[in-house]
């Protein structure tokens, strides 16, 4: 199979040539000096297998003969005239590339084998020419399909060209001196920190076993519906953007932005929920509330995205394009079974689920950002009998592939909502049940949640916890709303 591919990539390459007229990227003499070297030097074998691939040769007879070497070596069997000659004819191959003669060419025709990292980086460069020149074409045409969404034409342009790239450019081995360097150059940085090293929650009590939301991590927040995951991932936002001053992108999928807009008043404001909708009249003194409570949630950082079913293809744009423009430094995505996948993927649930949790990880440490993503939890979570009723890992819904891709897992558990407590004292007790968190520790974090409010506070907090709050009293003459603009807010 991967062949097939290499071989059709490289027809691709070959069918540009003929429709555009000019002869690809290519060093044919140096491809030859390669084969030969690696024909009759062994010492030039291992570097050249490490550092190219069968489309690193132009010339469909080299790429022949390489994918034969590679096999051999595969096998464990040496390189020479011999053996290389015994592979092609076993693949049928042997009489196309010109025969033994041809081999023998080959062995003939060698540079110095001290030369052999020179060749190789002219062969690579050579690729990455070609692999760009095949990635431009493919945009050109996607680019003139009317059919094709603009958001995912860029992010196939953008990961094309990355590709491309990326494909020829390999990583060195680092010893653990440099590596060591490097951890105690970091631990010294943030010796002089305080606070998190990551993005902060809000909370100390999660602070303190997170060290804040770290780059690069998926962080998957669970919950059966009506628990409150919402609300937490924009007590979260709110915190990051408002107290610390991150950007923080939002990504709803199930809730209006202005449905959020109401979530995040109410809670900033310390107004009931009733009040804020609408169904409970303002006082006078209320308004001048609003609007003191509010001016530093309005010129937060905090950016909000809410189309409905997003494909994970336009999210990675968009995510994209917010860490470049913006700097956003946390991504929430509420919630993941809401997104659409792959298009090749509908109809195959579980497979898809697993799509979209496997892009979320590899966009978070792409963009080197933590990204919070919501989840649903299976009715396994509630009719389980025995036991604390905590949320377990096997009840996150719809795909192993969750717990197997997030760096931590986050469980909200509330005794009394799911009919494990009849204390009264239990009303609002929330339980964060981290169970699984990759590079710390397991635990659970009591907190408190505030429904009226929609938001969750440490236990040993008041209700007042964002700001101090109350009736104005200048404000009792006050015929309504201000005329402060909240619209300074650039928005996305």
């Amino acid at each position: 199979m991967a062949e097939r591919r290499n071989s059709r990539k490289v027809d691709e390459v070959q069918n540009l040539e003929a429709l555009m007229g000019n002869k690809p990227p290519q060093a044919l003499d140096v491809e030859e000096a390669v084969l030969g070297a690696m024909l009759v030097e062994p010492s030039t074998i291992d570097e050249a297998m490490e550092e190219l691939t069968a489309p690193c040769f132009y010339d469909q007879h080299h790429r022949m003969i390489f994918e034969a070497m590679s096999e051999l070596v595969n096998d464990h069997v040496s390189i020479d005239l011999i053996t290389v000659s015994d592979k092609l004819r076993s693949k049928g191959n042997l009489e196309i590339v010109g025969g033994p003669v041809a081999l023998a060419r080959l062995s003939q025709n060698i540079g110095a084998a001290a030369h052999m990292e020179y060749y190789i980086k002219i062969l690579k460069q050579k690729t990455i020419q070609r692999d760009l020149i095949t990635a431009s074409y493919d945009i050109l045409k996607q680019s003139f399909d009317e059919s094709t969404n603009v958001d995912d034409l860029i992010d196939n342009a953008q990961s094309k060209v990355f590709a491309a790239i990326q494909n020829n450019v390999k990583r060195d081995v680092q010893d653990i001196g440099s590596i060591i360097n490097s951890v105690l150059d970091n631990l010294q940085e943030l010796q002089g920190m305080t606070g998190p090293s990551g993005v902060p929650s809000g909370f100390p009590s999660i602070d303190r076993v997170t060290q804040g939301w770290q780059k690069s991590d998926l962080i998957i927040l669970a919950a059966r519906p009506s628990v409150g995951k919402t609300a937490f991932a924009l007590n979260i936002a709110r915190n990051a953007a408002v107290e610390s001053n991150m950007p923080v992108a939002v990504f709803s999928l199930e809730m209006s932005a202005d449905q959020l807009g109401k979530r995040l008043i109410t809670t900033e404001s310390g107004l009931s929920g009733e009040k804020i909708k609408g169904g409970v009249k303002l006082e006078q003194y209320e308004w001048v509330q609003l609007e003191e409570t509010l001016k530093r949630l309005a010129k937060a950082p905090l950016y909000i995205d809410d189309t409905p079913g997003i494909p994970i293809m336009e999210f990675r744009t968009k995510a994209k394009r917010l860490v470049k423009q913006k700097g956003v430094r946390l991504i929430v995505v509420d919630y993941l079974q809401l997104m659409q996948g792959p298009a090749e993927l509908r109809g195959l649930r579980e497979q898809e689920v697993a799509a979209i949790s496997r892009t979320l990880k590899a966009t978070a440490k792409e963009l080197n950002v933590p990204i919070i993503a919501l989840s649903q939890l299976s009715r396994n979570a509630v009719q389980r009998t025995g036991g604390t009723g905590k949320p377990q890992l096997s009840d996150l819904r719809e795909s192993g592939s969750i717990e197997q891709d997030a760096d931590m897992v986050i469980f909200i558990h509330r005794p009394d909502f799911v009919g494990m407590s009849d204390n009264p004292e239990d009303k609002e007790k929330a339980i964060l049940v981290i169970a699984k968190h990759r590079n710390g520790e397991v635990c659970d974090i009591e907190m408190k949640y505030k429904a009226s409010q929609v938001k969750f506070v440490e236990p040993d907090q008041s209700l007042d916890v964002y700001a101090s709050r109350g009736p104005v009293a200048s404000a009792v003459n006050d015929p309504g709303p201000s005329d402060y603009n909240f619209d300074d807010q650039q928005n996305f």
